[in-house]
């Protein structure tokens, strides 16, 4: 089996198990008492933080270890937001954020803050521009991730960070994709990461709240983690989520150089094998292990399942995916298609032959999956009336394409299409097959019931 979903979560590293597990002999008792047991596993706690804290760029008292990435986030958000409440109540984010941070967001809007959030390309990047039209007298607080979970661009997070300094205002990072390849660049001011993302063991997050900050743990607080992280710590986990980033840092810039090739390889040769294909995300600017693209006419769902009997683990921004239904956000604030959509997101050891076998497989799977929803193998020839109804009420994507491009030959040049759905994500799909196919997408209409899109046929 080929995973293939290192950006869910990486393999244990060998060196995060061996710490582990001689921390489990050591590590065990509370490293708050002033007993031999308790010394040394304090020790242990304070070595692990300096190890942090040397990978991460800051000083060691700056460093918390939570209970997961999720956790340091949520806490790094609303504590800084609560720390600076004198000065406002206006919170930045990025539109393509992780769901952790865009919850914290929802959570303090509903207590009455004001949230910004900040467009972002089609390959997925925000400018530094646009975060500094954001600012406000009352900015409390401004978020952004170092690279894209999805769809793997990099953001100017050094930019955005001197922006946000000049005017005053703390930045929080969400390092979680990006801090197993290195020290993230810029003058931050917070800093959240997740340890099962570089090859750690899952239940650790860090958590960097520099020095100046004002910071007001929310909700019960102890004496433990400078107040900020409540419990007992995890020790042989924590142990195990530093030693492994230290031993991926060593290893980052050789297979940087060799999973950027292999990812490059799949970008370039998978629209040249699948037709009918949108590989997204920024071409240069992401991570060395990302690569994802988007198919028409294809169920992602189904084709995850296809790939995993064929031996490989991937992952999907579909909507069909996820239980809401809804299309990912992140593909949404791209306005990229949404639909068959596959992440490739490859683990540090990745073998060539796996790649070469995923190209080889892939084509044959999506053209199962595009044969069992009748997608069209050609576009229909022949010209008819000057307006064609497709009724796709009940029915979701990638169906309501299907329908439109079997019936899109139908029409005359200047025609038009037009498509009536209830599924969200055919806000989406349909431009995005108008971009593809180089028609025009005109808008949409309500109706009676759903949503009317209009495409209009240029050629």
């Amino acid at each position: 089996m080929a995973y293939f979903d290192a950006a869910s979560a990486a393999p244990l590293h060998p060196v995060a198990r061996q710490a582990l597990l001689a921390s489990l002999d050591e590590g065990w008792a509370d490293p708050a008492r002033l007993y031999r047991e308790g010394r040394k596993a304090r020790m242990l706690l304070d070595a692990a933080r300096e190890a942090a804290a040397e990978a991460l760029g800051c000083r060691a008292d700056e460093v918390v270890f939570t209970s997961s990435g999720t956790r340091a986030v949520h806490t790094g958000v609303m504590g800084a937001l609560a720390g600076r409440r004198r000065v406002g109540s206006h919170l930045i984010v990025s539109a393509v954020e992780h769901s952790s941070a865009l919850h914290a967001a929802e959570v303090f809007e509903s207590d009455g803050g004001t949230v910004t959030q900040v467009a972002v390309s089609r390959a997925g990047t925000v400018e530094p521009a646009a975060y500094q039209a954001a600012l406000r007298p009352d900015t409390a607080l401004a978020v952004l991730q170092s690279a894209n979970h999805e769809v793997g661009t990099v953001q100017p997070v050094a930019e955005v960070a001197e922006v946000c300094r000049a005017a005053g205002v703390p930045l929080l990072v969400d390092a979680a994709q990006s801090l197993g390849w290195g020290p993230v660049e810029g003058d931050w001011s917070l800093l959240a990461a997740s340890a099962h993302k570089w090859g750690g063991p899952s239940g650790v997050g860090l958590l960097v709240v520099r020095k100046g900050v004002r910071f007001a743990a929310q909700g019960p607080v102890d004496e433990r983690e400078s107040g900020r992280a409540p419990g007992f710590e995890n020790l042989p986990a924590i142990v195990a989520a530093v030693a492994s980033l230290r031993a991926v840092r060593a290893e980052a810039a050789q297979e940087a150089v060799r999973l950027r090739e292999l990812t490059d390889r799949i970008r370039t040769r998978v629209p040249e094998l699948v037709p009918d294909v949108e590989v997204v995300g920024d071409p240069e600017r992401r991570l060395p292990g990302i690569v994802t693209f988007s198919c028409l006419y294809v169920d992602g769902e189904a084709l995850l399942h296809e790939l995993d009997r064929e031996g490989f683990s991937v992952s999907s921004g579909s909507s069909c995916t996820s239980s809401t239904l809804t299309p990912s956000h992140v593909l949404k604030a791209m306005g990229v298609l949404t639909e068959g959509n596959v992440r490739v997101s490859l683990p540090m050891g990745t073998a060539e032959e796996d790649v070469e076998r995923f190209l080889a497989v892939l084509p044959d799977a999506v053209a199962g999956v595009r044969e069992k929803l009748g997608a069209p193998a050609a576009p229909a020839a022949r010209q008819g009336a000057g307006e064609v109804l497709v009724d796709s009420l009940g029915k979701r994507c990638p169906i309501p394409v299907i329908e439109l491009a079997k019936v899109f030959g139908q029409v005359p040049v200047g025609g038009i299409v037009r498509v009536l759905s209830d599924d969200e994500a055919a806000r989406l799909d349909i431009p995005a097959w108008c971009e593809m196919r180089g028609q025009e997408y005109v808008g949409e209409e309500p109706a009676e019931r759903g949503t009317a899109y209009l495409v209009r046929r240029v050629g």
